[in-house]
């Protein structure tokens, strides 16, 4: 696991973590008590936000794909690969309807940061490439 620290997932105490390639740092915190519940991405300045029930439905969504799935990791607005993990995270096929990113303009990225959270929770296995990673349920 390429995780950094562990902390406890609030915003006193952020999980430290880094994106699957390694390659930047991020915090991460719940907030549980927002509407709708949150999961808090603090990337330098940028704050992101995502629903909390993320972690839940992405790894139902990869339980029932049953192998590895590409990431597929962009911005929002930008596309990104078919039947990724990215892809799923803004059709309006998923459990919420559309994008799991909470923040107008800063929505992308889903499976750059919800899917090192997911590793932490030991929910994925997920691979460190420089680039193409892919994720699995665990």
């Amino acid at each position: 696991m390429a995780n950094v620290t562990y902390g406890m997932g609030e915003k006193a105490d952020p999980w430290l973590l880094k994106t699957p390639s390694l390659t930047s740092d991020f915090q991460v915190w719940r907030k549980p008590d927002a509407a709708p519940p949150r999961l808090v991405v603090q990337v330098g300045s940028t704050q992101l936000s995502y629903h909390l029930r993320a972690i839940e439905d992405c790894h139902a969504m990869l339980k029932a794909r049953g192998d590895w799935v590409a990431l597929g990791n962009s911005d929002e607005g930008k596309p990104c690969p078919e039947g990724s993990i990215e892809a799923w995270a803004r059709e309006d096929g998923n459990p919420v309807g559309g994008y799991y990113g909470l923040r107008k303009g800063y929505r992308g990225r889903f499976a750059n940061y919800v899917l090192p959270v997911m590793e932490l929770l030991w929910l994925v296995e997920l691979e460190h490439n420089p680039r193409n990673n892919r994720a699995r349920a665990v």
